[in-house]
């Protein structure tokens, strides 16, 4: 016999909004005032009520990046502290680790990215970078990438001498998610931040893209010089490129600068060597994370041909919301990445409580090299 009764379930069907954390990037540097806080700031922010009204440069790569992301703008700020020991001829001062501060700052900021706005000089930082990267994914299943200052050209410095100490930094490191940007204007990481996350376009973006807009508020208003006064030119900026630095570029008789491609220093031949491809991967990486702890302990996530149907469905959601496109005035825009094919989603039961998920993201092509050939056609043709 059943007691009579009735009961009323509220299922959660996990099928509202999720946070969006790209676009949103932590500026980690010296100078200013509130040493040791994680300050969110937005196009609406006093720089110099909340940094100090000295100059810095972690307030002028802020002020860079607001400009180049345009409108809804916003950013979290860490402000790095310093310590003096000793006295007189005898003081130091030693300024308190970013990574520290990156790893502090997470109880604040879920991130897309990191700047660090005080120059390297030296593979440590590049190879702590790396390793943060691992830690923050470990710990927290966070995915973030990196953008790191380089030195400019030193006092007596030519440009052959300082390509030539630039290539020796990134040689032989893999870190697909770090960026080396050269401060040859002086503003340059924190106008690549900016024009990642402006919102006229999508995560999928390359900072190459010349229909964005000109470069803002690159840090001078005419060319940068090396170590002996000699200006700047294309090729220098190509070698650099070449050597896997992030850096910008200007077209002859095309006025306004411009980007030259977000490169990144993953392996060569590797699948991440522009920052897009990693921005758009580690996209569907957090939505999917999502979908997957839900699913922890949930028998309908099982081995019969409907579940695994329904669940290559569901694990292919992000794909299909990532692939919408528009169109305005017969203009299709695209999504961030190509619509999901049938076997894009492979589900593998390796056990009787593990299984294995695999999901193939297919990003659009993007003309960064463009060839055009013109024919001439001399041949006599009848008029009317």
């Amino acid at each position: 016999m059943t007691w009579p009764s009735v009961q009323i379930n509220q299922i959660n069907q996990l099928q509202g909004e999720t946070d969006e954390i790209e676009r949103v990037l932590l500026f980690v540097g010296t100078g200013g005032k509130n040493a040791g806080k994680v300050l969110p700031v937005n196009t609406q922010t006093d720089f110099n009520a909340l940094l100090g009204e000295g100059d810095s440069t972690l307030k002028s790569m802020l002020n860079a990046a607001m400009l180049n992301a345009g409108q809804n703008w916003s950013a979290y700020v860490r402000v790095l502290g310093t310590t003096e020991t000793g006295d007189g001829d005898n003081k130091t001062v030693e300024t308190e680790s970013w990574a520290q501060a990156v790893r502090d700052a997470q109880t604040v900021a879920s991130v897309e990215g990191v700047v660090l706005t005080d120059a390297i000089a030296n593979k440590a930082a590049i190879n702590e970078a790396a390793v943060l990267r691992d830690e923050l994914l470990a710990k927290f299943g966070r995915r973030v990438w990196f953008i790191l200052a380089v030195q400019e050209p030193q006092q007596g410095e030519a440009w052959a001498d300082y390509v030539e100490r630039l290539s020796a930094l990134q040689e032989s490191i893999a870190a697909s998610s770090v960026q080396l940007v050269p401060r040859l204007f002086g503003n340059e990481p924190g106008v690549l931040a900016g024009r990642l996350c402006n919102r006229a376009v999508t995560i999928a973006d390359s900072p190459c893209r010349v229909a964005t807009g000109a470069l803002q508020a690159l840090g001078r208003d005419d060319l940068p010089v090396d170590g002996n006064g000699t200006v700047l030119d294309l090729a220098t900026l190509q070698a650099l490129e070449a050597k896997r630095y992030s850096v910008p570029m200007w077209y002859p008789d095309y006025d306004g600068f411009y980007w030259a491609d977000g490169r990144t220093l993953d392996v060569e031949g590797g699948d991440y060597q522009v920052i897009e491809y990693v921005r758009i991967v580690d996209k569907v990486a957090r939505r999917v994370r999502l979908q997957a702890i839900a699913k922890i302990g949930d028998r309908s996530l099982n081995s019969t041909p409907g579940s695994i149907a329904a669940h290559q469905s569901l694990f292919a959601k992000t794909l299909r919301e990532m692939a919408r496109a528009g169109q305005i005035n017969g203009v299709t825009f695209s999504g961030e990445v190509k619509p999901p094919q049938d076997d894009d989603v492979t589900i593998s039961w390796q056990s009787k409580e593990k299984v294995a998920i695999y999901i193939v993201v297919r990003p659009y092509e993007c003309p960064k090299g463009i060839t055009v050939s013109l024919l001439l056609d001399a041949s006599l043709t009848e008029s009317n």
